[in-house]
């Protein structure tokens, strides 16, 4: 008797196409899931600086490291040798415009960097509003910034800084100043999501703050610069900065000094803040 074997061919499984995963639409996430997203980040980010004390090391020393410079490289100079009292009375509410930006500067080079490590790939699929990670990294940079400023105006009381209003108008130039380094962190964090390497976001950066910087009231009075450069300083955001919290701790007329801040606050963070957020939501 012979044995016939039947072979039962079975049909090829099909593999299931992978599905790629689309950005969560902000809309549907609630005012309050937002929130928590961002306290949860914020607190992921402070963590991060914790473990890693040497990346406070800009905030706490650059403003010491500025304060002794340019008082007493420029001090003698600009109000006369023996007159640092007033030259800090002068530079030491300009630098913290300057605080500002320098502490912006890091914000792009951070977010290039999660990006290289595939930090920020990561949480591009969580079901998570994008904005909420850029502002919860903005969070932590004003935290940051509030440190390095209390360390600049300790500074300047060591050598002599007089509050010559209130307390409350010395808050005032600060949160003024806070706002404005706000604003300032949206373009860099748009030049850290546009540049391919964090040497050159900080290449970027340096060509934007310099001439803003030392083409401004910060370190010494506009009127001894030549015409053309008085005319670019009377627009630069940082003079307008540096004269309104000058004005707010020194107790001379502000202007329009702070009207002038604001609106470049509001102005700069409507271009970029979108831009920003759109190009974290494409970048590949």
């Amino acid at each position: 008797m012979s044995t016939t074997t039947t072979t039962v061919t079975k049909p090829p499984v099909d593999t299931p196409p992978r599905v790629r995963r689309e950005p969560v639409d902000e809309g549907r996430i609630g005012l309050r899931a937002n929130l928590r997203h961002i306290g949860a980040l914020v607190r992921r980010n402070a963590l991060q600086i914790k473990q890693d004390p040497e990346s406070m090391f800009d905030a706490v020393l650059m403003p010491i490291i500025f304060v002794l410079l340019f008082v007493y490289v420029f001090g003698g100079a600009i109000s006369g040798k023996g007159n640092n009292d007033e030259y800090v009375n002068y530079v030491v509410p300009g630098l913290m415009a300057m605080m500002g930006m320098n502490i912006a500067m890091a914000v792009g080079t951070g977010v290039n960097d999660d990006f290289k490590k595939g930090v920020m790939d990561r949480f591009r699929t969580m079901p998570i509003a994008r904005s909420s990670v850029l502002i919860a990294k903005i969070v932590v940079e004003i935290g940051r910034m509030l440190i390095a400023t209390a360390i600049l105006l300790g500074m300047g009381f060591l050598l002599g800084l007089e509050i010559k209003t209130s307390v409350l108008d010395l808050f005032g130039a600060i949160g003024l100043s806070m706002v404005f380094g706000a604003s300032l962190m949206w373009i860099f964090i748009l030049l850290g999501l546009t540049m391919k390497t964090a040497q050159a976001v900080q290449g970027m950066a340096m060509l934007v703050l310099m001439p803003l910087q030392f083409g401004s009231s910060i370190f010494a009075p506009t009127s001894s610069m030549p015409g053309w450069l008085e005319s670019f300083t009377d627009y630069n955001p940082l003079s307008n900065l540096a004269d309104a919290a000058r004005a707010m701790i020194n107790g001379t007329p502000v202007g329009n000094s702070v009207w002038m801040v604001l609106g470049w606050a509001v102005l700069i963070t409507a271009v970029t803040a979108p831009l920003a957020v759109s190009k974290f939501r494409k970048k590949t």
